[in-house]
């Protein structure tokens, strides 16, 4: 298979690389507006027969019980991504808009290399945990504690981190022993199905074990919910698809990990080097066209300061301008589909309406005729309760609230429906991390610091999900646990 696709690029079902049944469907380049080519378009049929392939490959195949064939799997598509990391890398900027700079980091290189770690947690991880002897209802008894692979997992994915995502439930999902459907966004299929090909013609991987289904039609994400064969739904998306996933999975009572939308809170205390914290914050929430549900769009910045900070914050995004994701010197590129600009406009549309002011951008570039591009901007006048402010625009629009201290500023950034993660800027650092243990996100940067890492558990607080992706508490998503009990004294000697 080639990785630049010159007709339907295959789903990959039970080991084979196929066309979809409902034909293709375009991907499109959102720099360009070009069309990239086509991708296989699966429907209910090719679905049912990955969830059937999944099902024998964890039924019948000896996958889950087999440790160091997991990790040895694992390693290699590591080695084999790694050797093919330039064309996919080429896919990767040409069908998400990915800026180039971004793929040596979190968009290609760093989990392609994360693969590796749960390999190697699988063969380090204590599958099994003495508990020791008891007396329950005074029975002598000795137990055990046993982790498990869950079973069949289907894994929806969006497109704005393609491969970051797709591996982080790979990973972990793989090493835990369990088999994987694959429902990659419609606007990325090509990478996933790069990913499929490389998989199917150069590792070990068994049939059925991973299954990748592109498709245009969401409506086989519902199905995957709902199938009693899959045992536990892995989600990556809006709060509001969330929700529907959450509703359809719970007919069957099955496992749901969900990592939904973010309103993040930029935190800015009033002994901080406002220059520096406003700089940070505009340069966040252009990168990748603000097309990441952890990043922070709202600034928060002291009363006192507010002047400054506005300055600073307008001098620092009029400084970032949007570019063609083959440049390395772009950090915003184009937003991901004509439908998705659409949607960042409106809500600069609803910010006039009610009241704010557009400090600067809010307009498409000069310059770029072509492509889905929307300028770094920055709207003020808006009070928290405003839909700008409290809805997630997934665009690189910023807006910046005054805060009275550092009270009033807990209370606004908790004010969200949202907690997926945030950020506490100040001189003090001591401070700055007091201020950082009244914010409920699952993450949060103090001056800077980053907390993406493979080993370190990512998720969210409220309606920014249930669960973790990464690290140890992510892998431990993807398993059961099994209680074994048995007579004391009677255990197998030698």
């Amino acid at each position: 298979m080639s990785l630049w696709p010159t007709s339907a690029s295959p789903l990959l079902v039970d080991g084979s690389l196929e066309p979809g049944n409902a034909g293709s469907f375009e991907t499109i380049n959102p720099a360009t507006e070009e069309v990239l080519g086509t991708a296989a378009n699966a429907d209910s049929s090719d679905l049912d027969r990955a969830i059937t392939a999944a099902r024998r490959a964890f039924d019948e195949s000896g996958w889950a019980r087999d440790t160091e064939f997991r990790a040895h799997c694992l390693r290699q598509l590591s080695r084999v991504l790694t050797e093919h990391n330039e064309r996919l890398r080429e896919i990767t900027v040409a069908e998400a808009g990915v800026p180039v700079a971004l793929t040596h980091g979190p968009q290609l290189d760093i989990p392609v290399a994360d693969l590796a770690w749960f390999a190697d947690l699988a063969t380090s991880y204590e599958w099994v945990s003495d508990l020791g002897r008891a007396e329950p209802m005074g029975i002598p008894t000795h137990r055990r504690m046993l982790r498990e692979p869950t079973g069949v997992v289907g894994a929806i994915t969006p497109w704005n981190f393609p491969h970051q995502i797709n591996f982080a439930k790979l990973g972990p999902a793989l090493a835990a022993g369990n088999t994987v459907v694959l429902k990659p966004a419609p606007d990325t299929p090509w990478c996933a199905a790069a990913v499929g090909g490389l998989i199917a013609e150069h590792t070990d991987i068994p049939p059925g074990v991973v299954n990748i289904v592109t498709s245009r039609d969401h409506a086989l994400g519902a199905q995957l919910a709902e199938d009693p064969r899959v045992d536990l739904i892995s989600f990556t998306g809006s709060t509001a698809t969330g929700r529907s996933v959450m509703t359809t999975a719970a007919q069957t009572i099955k496992k749901v990990f969900l990592e939904l939308g973010g309103k993040s809170a930029f935190v800015v205390l009033d002994d901080a080097d406002i220059a520096s914290a406003c700089a940070l914050a505009a340069f966040t929430v252009a990168t990748h066209a603000g097309q990441g549900c952890a990043i922070t769009t709202r600034l928060l910045v002291p009363r006192t300061r507010y002047a400054e900070a506005l300055e600073a914050t307008a001098s620092a995004l009029n400084g970032i301008k949007p570019g063609p994701p083959d440049d390395p010197g772009t950090i915003c590129g184009p937003v991901i589909s004509a439908k998705q600009r659409d949607r960042v406009e409106g809500y600069l549309r609803l910010a006039r309406a009610e009241g704010g002011e557009i400090v600067c951008g809010g307009d498409r570039p000069s310059g770029l005729d072509n492509g889905f591009y929307v300028e770094p901007t920055l709207i003020a006048g808006l009070p928290n309760t405003s839909r700008v402010v409290r809805e997630e625009i997934f665009g690189p629009v910023l807006t910046i609230l005054p805060h009275d201290g550092d009270d009033d500023a807990v209370r606004i950034a908790n004010d969200s429906p949202y907690g997926l993660s945030g950020s506490v800027y100040g001189g003090d650092l001591d401070r700055a991390r007091e201020v950082g243990t009244r914010i409920r996100t699952g993450t949060l940067s103090i001056n800077g610091g980053v907390w993406y890492s493979v080993d370190a558990p990512f998720g969210g607080y409220k309606q920014s999900g249930i669960g973790r992706e990464m690290g140890v508490a992510g892998f431990e998503e993807y398993l059961e646990t099994k209680l074994v009990a048995e007579p004391a004294g009677k255990e197998k000697q030698g």
